[in-house]
Parts: structure tokens; sequence; C-alpha cells
């Protein structure tokens, strides 16, 4: 529309034209979808986002968007790619220590609002040939986990919440939208080619062994389960179908654009096999899309539509070569995949089980109910909670013997880290002192919570806040009893999974329930 045709406000004493939104417009539908994503993600999924996170970013990506354009055009353009960068960082970003639940909160909305803000600058600053180089919420996000490092940030969870109604309705919504959206633009074959290319790739580097430690699992996320969780993250949909698919910054020919997906996909899987934690596998995936985008137009000049763009010769002998290339180069992609992986292998070590001439039997109808905590079901937990009580009272019984046998043997398949230290140390006190002090812990109640640490990039823990009675009878080193103290106690036992099935003691605070 011709600039006299737009209709105008007056602003500082002149007349400027002001263009609104057309509804046809993707960016919109792109955003609707987006923005549905949040509701659900903080009414039902547990998402770590506040409503003022969102609005600070959508607020400052607008603002800066405006004023840009404002500037350059002489325009007030209604800032659709402002607003959808800004929904699109909030979705990503995480802040660390942030809780879900906590949807009002304002804590860290300067980091959304500066990060969104200085995402939509960059469409401005940094430009080739009139164009910008950067997928605007693409750049940013990977610059704050970068910049910021762990200990503030994160990206969004690659797994979200255990399969239910309101994950089918995120899927569908996802799926849903962004396949329509990308075939309205002619993108989604692109979309799918990435998919596929990682889909591979990931397989390959999850027969090869590859672990990852993810925060929402209790144990190192390995194998074909590290490769089902990445290739159907709602995490992983959203890069492929609403970033990679930016037509400002992806080539402009059918086929180039195909290949540029091709070669992100495995530009993305080589960036993802060294982490060794979820925080960098995330922002390897990113990051592969910042390093590929400023080349895009390489992939135009190499591929262009038509003829000369063949991907294989119409002459047989020269088909034939290429497809030797292709195959030769597909090796060397699966082996470059492999060592690149190596860091992030587990060793395949025994995991300790207890002695066979200790027999355990906890009566489940003597624990009380075990009260949850709904921070758990943030947890992908294998297990119920009335067996991990269970676990525990085995865990301690176990303990008990060791004490009591004086063998610090014993202690490998029940405690793990300042538990096993510490107990490893009373054991050597009792061979010394010739008298073994053995707690035996009867619960009143117990409540099963998520593990809290100040450590970043770990695996999910849990704790068991217990209250009860604890008698502590001492033994002399034939095994005869001296005497028996009972007393009340309070105290929260710390649990981890560090190897097998088995939950292990990490730590006891007492006083803490």
């Amino acid at each position: 529309m011709a600039t006299a045709d737009l209709p105008t406000v007056r602003l500082g004493g002149r007349r400027v034209p002001v263009v609104f939104p057309s509804w046809r417009d993707a960016r919109l539908h792109t955003a609707a979808v987006i923005i549905s994503v949040h509701a659900i993600g903080i009414m039902a999924l547990g998402f770590r986002v506040s409503v003022p996170h969102i609005l600070s970013a959508v607020i400052a990506a607008a603002f800066v968007d405006v004023a840009f354009s404002l500037r350059l055009t002489g325009r007030l353009v209604w800032p659709a790619s402002g607003m959808l960068t800004g929904s699109g960082v909030a979705l990503i970003l995480r802040l660390v220590g942030m809780e879900a639940g906590n949807q009002w909160t304002w804590s860290g909305w300067h980091i959304y609002a500066a990060v969104a803000g200085l995402s939509v600058a960059t469409k401005f600053l940094i430009r080739h040939r009139g164009a910008h180089l950067f997928n605007p919420s693409n750049v940013g996000l990977v610059a704050a986990f970068l910049v910021l490092g762990s200990s503030v940030v994160e990206p969004l969870d690659f797994w979200w919440a255990p399969p239910g109604p309101w994950m089918l309705a995120a899927y569908l919504i996802v799926l849903g939208g962004g396949i329509a959206i990308t075939s309205r633009l002619a993108l989604f074959e692109m979309a799918a080619a990435f998919w596929v290319v990682v889909a591979t790739g990931l397989g390959v580097l999850a027969a090869s062994g590859h672990c990852m430690i993810a925060a929402w699992s209790p144990e190192p996320v390995c194998g074909s389960a590290f490769w089902w969780v990445l290739v159907t993250s709602p995490e992983l949909l959203v890069f492929m179908l609403f970033m990679i698919t930016d037509p400002k910054t992806i080539p402009t020919g059918r086929l180039a654009r195909v290949v540029f997906a091709l070669a992100l996909g495995i530009l993305a899987t080589l960036l993802i096999a060294p982490q060794t934690v979820e925080f960098g596998a995330k922002v390897a995936l990113l990051g592969s899309l910042v390093i590929l985008s400023p080349i895009r137009a390489v992939f135009d000049r190499r591929f262009p539509t038509g003829p000369r763009g063949a991907v294989v010769s119409s002459r047989p002998r020269a088909a034939f070569v290429q497809g030797i290339g292709v195959g030769v180069g597909l090796v060397v992609v699966a082996v470059a995949i492999v060592l690149a992986g190596l860091p992030a292998r587990q060793s395949a070590e025994a995991v300790p089980v207890a002695p066979a001439d200790v027999l355990v039997e906890i009566d489940p109808t003597s624990l009380p109910e075990v009260r949850v905590s709904p921070r758990v079901a943030a947890v992908n937990l294998d297990v119920e909670a009335s067996q991990l009580a269970v676990t525990l009272a085995e865990n301690l019984y176990i303990e008990g013997e060791a004490l009591r046998r004086a063998d610090a043997g014993m202690l490998g398949p029940v405690a793990t880290g300042e538990r096993l230290a510490e107990m490893q140390q009373l054991v050597v006190d009792a061979i010394s002192t010739g008298e073994r002090e053995v707690p035996e812990y009867s619960f009143d109640a117990l409540i099963l919570d998520v593990t809290a640490t100040d450590e970043v990039q770990t695996s999910a823990g849990l704790s068991f806040a217990a209250t009860g009675t604890v008698a502590v009878v001492t033994h002399d080193a034939l095994g005869s009893e001296i005497s028996r103290v009972t007393s009340e106690f309070t105290a929260t036992f710390m649990l981890r999974r560090v190897g097998g099935d088995r939950w292990l003691i990490a730590s006891v605070v007492p006083g803490e329930a």
C-alpha cells in the first residue's frame, strides 16, 4: 500500500503513516501458536516462566521493533516480527532457580526484556546487503546462554511433562499449527528434511552409547531413551517448524532450502554429540542455526532452482560417481558423529548389589502413606512413591547392618556421595572404639519432593522429609547389645540414582522436615 493511502497519527508535530497488521500475516499465526503453548505450559505443564516474564519480553521486543522501524522508514509499523521474537524468547528462555507454579512473579523480568529487546535489535544492526543475517530470537537466545551461562539461564527442557491430555494438546498445537503454516509457505519439506537427518544422526549417536545428564531425569539419559526424548521433543519441533523456517534468514530457492536443512541437521547432530549435559545439547541445537544462517547465500548459488540445480546428474556415469560420493560422505559423517560423541559415553560399570547374606524384609504396610509434592510431576520418574519409601527403609537397614558388622563394603549399594563418606567414617570409628552405634528408624510421616540443590546441570534427585522415632542401639564388637536410646527425629533424606535402578542415600539433613 502506498504511503499516501495509509492512515496517519500525529506524532511530535507531524503526521506519521501507520501500518496495521494483516490477518493473512503468517507471523500472527505463528505467534498465536506460541502463545497457546505458553498458556497450556503455564496452566498444566509446569512451565517455569511467569506471565510478567512473557509480557516483558513481548513488550520490550515490540518497542525496539517499532522504534527502529520508525527511524528507518518514517512509519509506525505494527511490530508483528518483534512480538513474535519476544514470545519466542519467552518460550525458550528459563531462569535457573525459577520454580513452576509461580505464574505472577516479576523476579528476573529484566533478563527477559533485555534478551528480547537485543534479539530484535540484531535484525536492524547486523545486516548484509540489506537483509539481517540471523534469526533474531535464535541469535539472541544463543548469545544469552553463552554470555550469562548455565548458572543464570538455561533453555527450555527437551522433556516437558509426562504423557497426558495436556501434553497431547501441546503436541497438536505445535504440530498442527507448524505444519499448516510451513505448508502454506512451502517450507514443510525443509522442516521434514531437517527432522529426518537429525533423527538419523541422533540414532547413530544413541547406538554408540551416548548419554546426557538432564535435570528432569534421575539418571543419565542414554541410548534409545536419549534418541526418543530428542526426536519427539516439543522444543526440537518448535525449532524445526518455527525457527529454522524463518523466510528472511534462509535460502530463497526451494532446493537450496532443503539442502540447507540437511546441512543444518548434520551440523546440529555434530554439535550435540560431545555434550554431556542437556544445557550443552540445547545450546548446540540452537547454535547450529546461528552458524549456518550467515552463509545461506552459498546454498542459493550452489543449488539454484531449475535444471541447473538438479542434485542428481542426468548422465549415468556422473550420477554413479555422485552416488559413490554421497555414500562415502554418509559414512564419514556417521564416523564423525561417533567420534564427536566420545566425551559423552557412559562407562558400563557394574552396579553394586547388596550382600547375599543380608536379608531385608520391609513390610510396606509398616510405613506411613507417602505424601507427594506437586514438584515430583516435573521429574520423569518410573517408580511409585510407596516403593521409594520401601527402598529408603531398606537402605537404612543395610547401613545399620554395615555399622553392626563394621563392614564398609556393604555401603556401596545403598549410599553415595556425602552420605557414603560419612558412613564409611562411622565404620572406621566403630572398628577403632569397638562399639557400634546402630540407628533403627521408625517413620510416622514421609513427604516425597524433588531435591533442592545449588548445583546446575545435575540429574534429578529426590528427598524424603521424614518424622518419627529412632532407636540408637549400641553393640560391642561381638554383636551383643549394650544400650538402647530412643528419641524422636526430624530429617530430610536426599536420594539419587547413580546407576542401575536403585536409589541411594546421598545425604541426610537433620531438622528440615
